[in-house]
C-alpha cells in the first residue's frame, strides 16, 4: 500500500499530442490548462513536455508561468503576438549575437511553424492548443536561456572573472520578460544586457558581414608533420588547392610551388611569411569559417566575463594579438607591440594594477626557468653563469662561485637565487613595470628589441615585453601627478636615472589597472581580424563547451 502511495505521487499524465479547441477564444483557455499540466509532467520527468521536447530549465520556466498565471505568452487566438514574432526571428538569427540557434529549440519551433503555414491543414488543426502551448513553452525556455547567454555567456566563472552577478535571480528573468511585454521591443532588452565594452560592440557590428560571406565548406584537415610525411604533404597540397593558393591537386607539386602557395596563404592571414608549414600556419589552415564563428562566440563570451563597468583608464594586453593598449574611456591613447610567453612558458591571464616603475632593474630568475634552463646549463659548464651575466646568491645575500657547487646533486631546484644584474644587456631592458601577481611576471623593456619586427612574438619566458615602454611610463607618471603641476618631478627623475643607468624605483600612487587577456579575434572597421590560438586556449574551450557545434 505504501508503495502504491509513493508511486502515485509522481504519476502526472504525459501531455496529449493534440488538443483541438472549438474557437480561437477557447484556444487560449485550453492552452493555459495544457501549459499547467505539461509543466507538472516536466517537473517529474527531467523537463520532458512531450513530443520529444525537453525544456532546458523547467523550474525557471515553471516559475515564469506561475507569475503569469499559466497564461500563454507569445501568441493569442491562433496568432503570434508581435513579441512572439520577434523572438522567433531572434532564435532563427541567434548567430548575430554569437549564439547557436540549435540551443534554443530552433528545429522543433521550425517544424511547428511549418505546420501552421501548411495550406493543406484544416482550420481545426490551427486550433490545436497542444501545438500552440508547446511552441509557447519552448519560446519561453529559449527566451530565458537567451537572456542568460547574452548577459553572462556560456563559459564558467574562473579565477580572473570579475563579474559580480554570475547567477541571475528568478526575479531578474521575470523583469526582463515584463519589459519585453510592456515595451514590445525584444532587441532593446537584449541590447541592454550586452557588454558595453567598445571591443564587444565592434566585434558584434562586424559579425553580420562575416556571416553573410562565410563559406561553411569542409576543407581538408592538415595533420602536424610526423612519421607519415606522405599523408602530411598530400593533405597540405589538397588544402592549399581548396583555398585557391595552388592551381592543381592531382599531381604532387614540387617544394618551391608548395612554399610559394604557403606564402600566399600566410600573407592573406597576416602571419609570418616564410613559406614553411609550421604549427602556427597549420592551425590557421585548419581554421574554417565555421571554426572562426566559434572563435567569435568564445570571444564574445569572454567579454561578458569582464567587469560590467571597466575602469576609466587601464592597460589592455591581448596576447594572441601581440599588442598592448592604453585605454581611456572609449579612446585608445597608446598602442604598442608586445612579446609574450612561448607556448611552453605561457604568459598568465590576470588582472592587476601597475604600482611601481623600476629603472635598470635586476632580474631574479624564476624557479621554473632555473629548473628548465639554468640547472642543465650549470651541469654542463659552470661558466654558464658568466656567459649569461648571472650571479649566484645564497640566503645571506653573498655571491657564490658556481665552480664551488656540486651541480650534479640537484634536480628539482637549487638553494640559491640566480640574479641578472642591471645593465643594457639585462633581459628586462632598462625599465620594469611592477604589479601584484602570484606568477612573478611583469611588463618590461627588453635587450632584444629587434624581435618586435617579427609577426609571431610568443618568445618570452612569460613576462610581457613592451616596445613602447617609454611612452607607457610617461603616461603613467602623467596620470599620477596633480594636474596643477606644470613640470613632473617623477618624469625628470625617471629620465635622469635612465641617463645615469642606475637602479631606482618610482611608486605610483594612482595605480593603473591592468588586464592581460586572451582574445583570438576582434572587430574592426574592415571586418573581423583573427589571431592564432597559440596557447590552444580556444581549442580547449571549444572541445569542452561547444562540442558538436
Amino acid at each position: 500500500m505504501l508503495f502504491l502511495l509513493l508511486g502515485g505521487c509522481n504519476d502526472s499524465k504525459r501531455p496529449p499530442g493534440s488538443d483541438i479547441a472549438s474557437s480561437p477564444e477557447q484556444l487560449n483557455k485550453k492552452a493555459s490548462d495544457y501549459i499547467h499540466d505539461a509543466l507538472d509532467y516536466a517537473r517529474e520527468n527531467k523537463g520532458d513536455i512531450g513530443d520529444s521536447i525537453f525544456l532546458l530549465n523547467d523550474s525557471l520556466v515553471r516559475n515564469t508561468y506561475k507569475n503569469n498565471y499559466f497564461g500563454i505568452i507569445w501568441s493569442s487566438k491562433e496568432q503570434w503576438r508581435p513579441i512572439g514574432d520577434s523572438l522567433l526571428n531572434m532564435v532563427q538569427n541567434a548567430n548575430l549575437y554569437g549564439l547557436f540557434p540549435e540551443d534554443y529549440h530552433f528545429r522543433q519551433l521550425s517544424n511547428i511553424l511549418k505546420k501552421f503555414s501548411d495550406d493543406s491543414l484544416g482550420k481545426s488543426d490551427r486550433l490545436d492548443a497542444a501545438l500552440w502551448s508547446r511552441a509557447d513553452l519552448m519560446l519561453t525556455d529559449a527566451f530565458l536561456r537567451i537572456v542568460k547567454d547574452v548577459k553572462l555567456g556560456r563559459l564558467p566563472k574562473d579565477s580572473i572573472t570579475l563579474r559580480t552577478d554570475s547567477v541571475l535571480s528568478n526575479d531578474f528573468y521575470w523583469r526582463q520578460l515584463n519589459t519585453v511585454k510592456q515595451s514590445g521591443s525584444l532587441s532593446r532588452v537584449l541590447h541592454a544586457l550586452e557588454p558595453r565594452q567598445k571591443g564587444y560592440q565592434l566585434l558584434k557590428a562586424a559579425l553580420k558581414d562575416f556571416l553573410d560571406s562565410a563559406n561553411y565548406r569542409q576543407f581538408t584537415t592538415v595533420p602536424l608533420p610526423g612519421k607519415d610525411m606522405a599523408t602530411f604533404k598530400k593533405s597540405l597540397q589538397t588544402r592549399l588547392y581548396e583555398g585557391g593558393f595552388i592551381t592543381q591537386d592531382s599531381i604532387p607539386a614540387d617544394s618551391l610551388t608548395i612554399a610559394n602557395a604557403i606564402k600566399r596563404f600566410q600573407k592573406k592571414e597576416n602571419i609570418t611569411v616564410d613559406g614553411k608549414a609550421g604549427t602556427g600556419t597549420i592551425r590557421m589552415l585548419n581554421l574554417s569559417d565555421r571554426e572562426k564563428f566559434i572563435r567569435i562566440a568564445i570571444t564574445m563570451d569572454r567579454y561578458k566575463m569582464l567587469p560590467e563597468n571597466m575602469p576609466d583608464r587601464y592597460v589592455w594586453v591581448n596576447l594572441p594579438g601581440y599588442y598592448m593598449q592604453l585605454i581611456e574611456g572609449d579612446s585608445v591613447k597608446l598602442t604598442s607591440k608586445i612579446i609574450c610567453g612561448k607556448p611552453a612558458t605561457r604568459t598568465p591571464l590576470l588582472t592587476s594594477a601597475i604600482g611601481q616603475l623600476i629603472t635598470y632593474p635586476q632580474w631574479t630568475i624564476p624557479t621554473s626557468i632555473i629548473i628548465k634552463e639554468v640547472l642543465p646549463g650549470a651541469k654542463k659548464d659552470p661558466g654558464y653563469f658568466a656567459k649569461k651575466g648571472y650571479s649566484l646568491i645564497d640566503d645571506n645575500g653573498n655571491e657564490v662561485d658556481p665552480y664551488t657547487v656540486t651541480w650534479s646533486k640537484y634536480s628539482k631546484g637549487i638553494p640559491y637565487k640566480v640574479v641578472q644584474g642591471s645593465g643594457d644587456d639585462n633581459a628586462l631592458g632598462v625599465l620594469k613595470f611592477n604589479f601584484n601577481n602570484k606568477y612573478a611576471v611583469y611588463l618590461h623593456d627588453t635587450n632584444q628589441r629587434y624581435l618586435f619586427a617579427q609577426t609571431i612574438r610568443a618568445l618570452s619566458h612569460g613576462c610581457v615585453r613592451v616596445q613602447a615602454w617609454q611612452q607607457l611610463a610617461y603616461a603613467i607618471i602623467r596620470y599620477d601627478s596633480p594636474d596643477t603641476l606644470k613640470t613632473s618631478p617623477k618624469k625628470d627623475s625617471l629620465n635622469s636615472w635612465l641617463k645615469q643607468k642606475i637602479k631606482r624605483s618610482i611608486s605610483i600612487r594612482n595605480k593603473l589597472p591592468l588586464f592581460i587577456r586572451y582574445f583570438t579575434c576582434e572587430g574592426s572597421e574592415n571586418g573581423i581580424v583573427f589571431y592564432d590560438d597559440m596557447y590552444g586556449e580556444d581549442k580547449l574551450v571549444r572541445e569542452k563547451y561547444f562540442a558538436g557545434k
